[in-house]
């Protein structure tokens, strides 16, 4: 099946989309082919679009590569463990994963997590009971997260957020914005790699430069690639999905009174949640030679997208898939892969988002959506709340 301009009209490439709902036009496609070939002026891409197909395709490296992505992220970003396969990809995993171990992230939960989020509620809650989460809170939290524990002071986060968008969001037929943020913030990390080369501190980039498997140690543009993808990439999902459970909890008063009560309802909540409202929709593989998937012939050579969203509102695989339901019990959500490339920062990723959560939840009393204002998950290729005005009871 080829899509149609009209069923694709809402489905843009634009990283700040303000869709609010693209899974009815997913599931109208699905309905008709679980495969579907699109074709847009600049690519031609097949989007894989039920439970068993993106299954399939993030199982098999070996048809479905990952090399892709030196062409979609590739010249902003470096060389990344993206794009890497095989061999390459366990050696470099293994260099970076360190920094990513559990003892490193009990560290960081003590030192880092917890003392962010409490200074910054400690602002929210010294207000008049009222808030609005997304520019007070969950826009800047994990960035701040990410660059404390790089040891980088950043005092202006709105033009390190611009720079992340613009380098999440490159294209390459306008890649202007995206090169021109990746130039930016490579000036920015240059002179910070050099001084931890002449003294290393306690931060993740110094274990970087330390870093050594089998004798085999980072180069600096590995070392850039990776930094050029942690921070943008990290804290963009783990911010989105901090909002997404948030908006989950705040539009179903019953999940929210269960996740105050019970450490074990809000990680279900948070399971519901990357189920529900996944922070990215999809990603994308190449085909390494000419193959078939749910009886549509993919030549080699052909972009594949994952849609991992549109996965987890399978109908076949989940029951009333488009409602949020923290009784569902769900763990088997593809929103942070599978195989060799599940999320390297997954960890860090649940311990920001459960610590924040926790954190306001005990703290803002009565913490309820402001009636008075519009909230609403938007977007299609990264999906977040373009707001969430808060009420609770000021002490």
């Amino acid at each position: 099946m080829t899509g149609s301009d009209s069923s694709l009209e809402v489905l843009d490439d634009s990283v700040l989309s303000d869709v609010r709902d693209p899974y009815a036009v997913f599931a109208a496609m699905r309905a008709v082919q679980p495969v579907t070939r699109i074709e847009r002026p600049q690519y031609t891409i097949y989007l894989t679009l039920n439970y068993r197909t993106v299954s399939a395709v993030l199982r098999d490296p070996e048809t479905f590569s990952s090399g892709i992505m030196s062409q979609v992220m590739g010249p902003v970003m470096g060389r990344t463990i993206l794009e890497m396969d095989g061999r390459e990809h366990t050696q470099h995993r293994g260099l970076v994963s360190h920094a990513f171990r559990p003892r490193a992230i009990e560290q960081y939960a003590v030192e880092l997590v917890e003392p962010v989020v409490h200074e910054m509620i400690d602002a929210i809650s010294a207000a008049d009971g009222r808030a609005e989460l997304v520019a007070q809170l969950t826009t800047t939290y994990p960035l701040t997260i990410i660059a404390r524990m790089l040891g980088v002071a950043i005092e202006d986060y709105a033009t390190f957020q611009q720079w992340s968008l613009d380098i999440i969001g490159y294209k390459p037929w306008a890649p202007d914005a995206g090169l021109a943020a990746s130039r930016a913030l490579r000036g920015f990390l240059a002179p910070i790699l050099a001084a931890r080369k002449r003294e290393p501190r306690r931060d993740l980039i110094s274990e970087l430069l330390a870093a050594d498997v089998d004798g085999v140690k980072l180069t600096d543009e590995e070392i850039f690639g990776f930094l050029l993808l942690l921070l943008p990439a990290g804290a963009e999902t783990t911010f989105r999905l901090l909002g997404n459970l948030l908006f989950a909890l705040l539009t179903h008063p019953q999940a929210l009174e269960r996740a105050r009560a019970d450490a074990q309802e809000l990680h279900w909540a948070l399971e519901e949640t990357l189920r529900w409202e996944p922070p990215l929709l999809g990603t994308a593989r190449v085909t390494t030679r000419d193959t078939a998937l749910d009886g549509i012939e993919i030549p080699a050579g052909s972009m594949v997208s994952a849609m991992v969203g549109p996965a987890n509102h399978d109908p076949e695989h989940y029951s009333d898939p488009d409602r949020f339901d923290l009784d569902r019990r769900a763990d088997d959500h593809l929103s942070f892969g599978l195989g060799k490339h599940f999320c390297l920062g997954y960890h860090l990723a649940r311990l920001e988002v459960l610590t924040a959560a926790r954190a306001l939840l005990d703290r803002l009393t009565n913490l309820r959506l402001d009636p008075q204002q519009e909230s609403y998950i938007r977007g299609v290729t990264f999906r977040s709340p373009n707001a969430l005005p808060v009420l609770f009871d000021p002490h």
